[in-house]
């Protein structure tokens, strides 16, 4: 809330009905030694003016950063009416919709968004939602180790061309569970996964294969031979996505012969602010003969006695409806304020609307690439496809450019030695729609003083 309502006189008509001397008594299973007492380094306190001034003072000292940073997070264009909707209480304060009969705003507006997702994924089931790209992955994975009724594994082939974030996730959520993350090596020059790195594993017993798209590079993979190499070996086919991407890409659910299996991501570039990190979303599709192993809820649409078309949870498999040990999933909530806002963004753009936001994203990469590349020193790590991030080889650490770059108000990227020693001064740098061509430019001029 804004404010607190309660007069002096509230909170002693409270204490009184409730037995209880003063606010103190409520916090008396406390230890005396963990109380905190004064806070004597408190500043003094201001009023609502002061803090405002206080505020925009400290807003003013924050320079306007130009980012190129991606990898995971991307800065996008949000129409403001986004979340001018979104912050309406109706929607900013609703919770869990157990009740149908109150809940029927948050219900439709949760079964718009699997609709939009499972049509964006080309998939037949979307569920609503997952707290992150890398939980919604370690989920995807449980999910198709329970599905997969032609393997009797729990290894799955996962490319150290995946985010290195999802990998760690995923393993932190499904190793205590005996399933075991088998690495697959990229291309020193494509950046993608060969299909002669899965040619080791061909008649081995793997529940499923992990294919991103695009990976963690940017680079685009050849995502039809590796689904249909993955079936022939009968494993499933987990997707890992952006989903801007999806806009332009063939969708996971018209991958190879048959498609793939699950599709899970990161919603953030669907609505969601950068805002530090979070909150952001996690998505999971899949094809209809597996919805019976998909964790969190799915909302359908139906009509009542009258013939009056409402909306309700239709699977719930989760602990918190008594399933407890049976339950497919410890998932016990989902991000349906940022899923309310993916909705919004997406009825606002339409499909002809974020095929733009996707061809920006690309042609903006393209061009910026064409004026690295002339610095002297900077090249192309890979010669692979990309769409809207690229890995850049410079002429010193990563690490020292970004530092003068960012002295000059770029966030220009990140640095891969942490997670990819082996790429030497290697850059990951992304563009999306937000930049012009003044913003391409300064991004060079600056790189050809640092670099």
């Amino acid at each position: 809330m804004p404010f607190i309502p309660h007069t002096p006189v509230d909170v002693q008509a409270m204490l009184a009905a409730i037995g209880a001397p003063n606010l103190d008594a409520l916090f008396d299973e406390i230890p005396p030694t963990l109380q905190v007492g004064t806070l004597p380094a408190l500043p003094e306190p201001l009023n609502e003016w002061q803090v405002t001034r206080l505020m925009e003072a400290r807003a003013a000292a924050d320079p306007r950063l130009s980012c190129f940073l991606g990898a995971g997070a991307y800065e996008h264009h949000i129409p403001a009416a986004v979340w001018e909707i979104v912050g309406r209480g109706e929607f900013y304060s609703a919770y869990t919709p157990y009740q149908p009969e109150a809940s029927q705003g948050t219900l439709q507006v949760l079964y718009e968004y699997q609709s939009m997702m499972a049509g964006l994924t080309a998939l037949a089931v979307s569920n609503a939602s997952l707290y992150d790209g890398g939980s919604a992955l370690a989920e995807a994975l449980l999910m198709a180790v329970r599905a997969n009724r032609k393997s009797k594994s729990k290894r799955i082939l996962v490319p150290r061309a995946l985010h290195p974030l999802y990998r760690r996730a995923a393993h932190a959520i499904v190793h205590n569970q005996g399933i075991e993350l088998v690495d697959l090596p990229y291309d020193p020059d494509g950046g993608h996964t060969p299909e002669q790195a899965l040619a080791a594993y061909a008649g081995q017993d793997f529940a499923a294969l992990v294919i991103p798209q695009p990976n963690f590079f940017g680079v685009l993979e050849a995502v039809d031979a590796l689904t249909d190499w993955a079936h022939q070996q009968n494993m499933l086919v987990v997707a890992a996505v952006n989903p801007t991407t999806l806009a332009v890409l063939k969708p996971p659910g018209e991958w190879g012969a048959t498609g793939a299996d699950i599709a899970c991501g990161d919603g953030q570039p669907l609505g969601s602010p950068l805002s530090s990190g979070g909150p952001y979303f996690g998505f999971l599709c899949c094809r209809q003969e597996l919805v019976r192993q998909m964790p969190g809820r799915l909302v359908g649409r139906t009509v009542d006695l009258d013939g009056k078309p409402g909306f309700t949870l239709t699977l719930q498999a989760r602990e918190q409806h008594i399933r407890r040990s049976k339950a497919t999933s410890n998932i016990c909530t989902n991000q349906g304020l940022m899923v309310t806002a993916a909705t919004l963004y997406l009825a606002l753009l339409g499909p002809h609307g974020l095929e733009q936001v996707a061809a920006a994203c690309h042609a903006n990469t393209g061009a910026l690439l064409d004026q690295l590349i002339q610095v002297p020193g900077v090249s192309r790590a890979f010669n692979r496809p990309v769409f809207h991030e690229a890995v850049l080889r410079l002429p010193r650490p990563a690490g020292e450019v970004l530092d003068s770059l960012l002295a000059r108000n770029i966030l220009g990227g990140l640095d891969l030695s942490g997670e990819y020693p082996e790429l030497g001064n290697a850059l990951l740098v992304c563009v999306t729609e937000t930049k012009d061509e003044e913003d391409l430019q300064r991004y060079a001029e600056a790189l050809a003083e640092v670099a």
